[in-house]
């Protein structure tokens, strides 16, 4: 017998609200574990020379960069674990342990958009940047490879699709030679000289360019990542005195503080775009990058940035200003779901690759070939851990 219009609705109705509730998965348990991945790490504390040692000022301690990173591990109440990559060690653990674990404890992970505003708003009165966002973006992560598992469909394949079935990569360190036998063909070299060095300092800065432009050819791209290490004249005068090198960006040459600093690098430098956020966080620290014309490259890190669902944001506010995007470390699963998806996104950042490996390191390495990163057909991030990895 045919249904009346009014029982059809009432019908499915109640169809969508049984597949909905058949959808929620609540979250069991959440667990942080500090690990060393990759990159900087902060090590023993040096032995200062003087109450005025420039050192004093350049050791990044246990919880920054991938020396200090987390991994968290979430699981539902219906079997799934999810993993995500986050940053500030112990200490973005501990919040994760003491706050933001209780606070979504028992909620539906599949919300994942909502479980980040309410960690954000909850921790706003001692987070929104740094260490409190790092420990967000794991939670984050973790929530999305769990979407990813339920759904049986890679991230990046949840975000609307691939774009491009490779992405290029570039390689950041200094081994040169083993690089270009693995196929890259862009290249940043992460600066080594800073202000206290002077003059000497910036000869040895050319002397080095000059010696990776001789071995990469000109039709390779180069880049540097300064680090924070320079003010507005030495960048100024550098970007002068590299111009024969032909860069194609210089990284975070001032503190991310600097708004009004970048700003003038924008205006006067040229040929190299200004690339900065690699430590800004949240949409709104890129709204402000952004409307101080601070900047002519974002790179955001999705496990320091606030994870896939703000850089996602991030990823959008880039594209309505026209801004080209290359994520800090987006060679990896978590960074290469971004890229995939974003057509703004130029390169990917090496990750895993050339690098120390562990069996932990290994299992968040995405496939390589040829100077390009290849996306996962696996469920969520692909990344799989064993306990005996953490």
């Amino acid at each position: 017998m045919a249904l009346s219009r009014r029982k059809f609705l009432h019908t499915a109705a109640l169809g969508a609200s049984t597949a909905y509730g058949a959808e929620r998965l609540q979250i069991s348990s959440v667990k942080a574990y500090p690990i060393k991945v990759a990159g900087m790490a902060g090590g023993a504390v040096p032995k200062f020379k003087s109450d005025f040692d420039p050192a004093r000022s350049r050791w990044i301690g246990p919880f920054a960069q991938l020396g200090g990173a987390i991994l968290v591990e979430i699981k539902t109440e219906q079997g799934l674990t999810g993993y995500g990559m986050g940053g500030g060690g112990a200490a973005a653990a501990t919040i994760i342990e003491q706050h933001l674990g209780p606070l979504i404890s028992g909620a539906n992970a599949l919300g994942v958009e909502l479980l980040w505003e309410q960690m954000y708003n909850s921790t706003l009165f001692y987070g929104r940047k740094g260490v409190t966002i790092m420990a967000i973006s794991g939670v984050d992560l973790a929530l999305w490879d769990i979407r990813g598992k339920h759904a049986g469909q890679p991230v990046y394949k949840l975000l609307g699709g691939p774009n491009r079935d490779k992405v290029p990569a570039y390689y950041t360190g200094f081994e040169v030679d083993k690089a270009l036998e693995l196929g890259f063909r862009a290249f940043k070299h992460p600066i080594r000289h800073n202000l206290n060095d002077g003059r000497e300092g910036m000869k040895k800065v050319i002397a080095e360019l000059r010696e990776i432009r001789g071995k990469i050819g000109p039709e390779n791209q180069l880049m540097i990542d300064v680090t924070c290490q320079w003010d507005v004249p030495h960048t100024l005068e550098m970007a002068d005195r590299m111009q024969e090198f032909r860069l194609y960006w210089i990284e975070e040459p001032l503190s991310p503080d600097n708004l009004e600093g970048y700003a003038q690098l924008c205006r006067e430098v040229r040929g190299p775009l200004i690339a900065s956020g690699e430590h800004e966080y949240t949409r709104f620290g890129f709204e402000e990058l952004i409307g101080h014309k601070a900047v002519k490259l974002l790179q955001p890190d999705t496990t320091w940035s606030g994870g896939l669902t703000e850089v996602r944001r991030i990823a959008a506010l880039a594209a309505a200003h026209n801004l080209p995007m290359a994520p800090h470390r987006g060679g990896s699963p978590y960074g290469l779901s971004v890229i995939l998806t974003t057509p703004s996104c130029v390169l990917a950042e090496s990750f895993g690759t050339l690098e120390k490996s562990t069996p932990l390191m290994a299992a968040m390495t995405s496939r390589f070939e040829n100077g390009y990163y290849y996306p996962t057909e696996k469920p969520g991030f692909g990344v799989e851990i064993s306990k005996s990895m953490l």
